[in-house]
């Protein structure tokens, strides 16, 4: 089993940054991809950044420019910073995870509990 945690949510004005983190514990797994995604009310949820174990990156175009993905040296932890935010970036923001464990050949999904961005006036 992993675990993600999520920190760094919360309220801030049009224009401004934040910076999400999630660590990842657990034993015995490499991670394939980490991943940020939200989820604003009404709406579907949606990919917003990933990055792989290479450090292959991508971004939803809606972001593109204004977020930023990065793992820690440990690799155990994901960034997400955000900047110039925008009311319509307001969501749940999740930790996903795709991880492989020792000795097998498949791959397995988790996911954070979420945290909460609002940006308003």
């Amino acid at each position: 089993q992993v675990q993600l945690v999520e920190s760094g949510g919360g309220l801030v004005q049009p224009g401004g940054s934040l910076t999400l983190s999630c660590a990842a514990s657990g034993s015995g797994f490499s991670i394939n991809i980490m991943a940020w995604y939200r989820q604003a009310p009404g709406k579907q949820r949606e990919l917003v950044a990933s990055i792989s174990g290479a450090d292959n990156t991508n971004y939803a175009d809606s972001v593109k420019g204004r977020f930023t993905i990065s793992r820690d040296n440990a690799d155990s932890t994901v960034r997400l910073q955000m900047y110039r935010l925008e009311p319509e970036d307001t969501a749940v923001y999740y930790c996903k995870t795709v991880v492989q464990f020792r000795a097998q050949l498949i791959t397995y999904s988790y996911w954070g509990q979420g945290t909460q961005v609002t940006v308003s006036s």
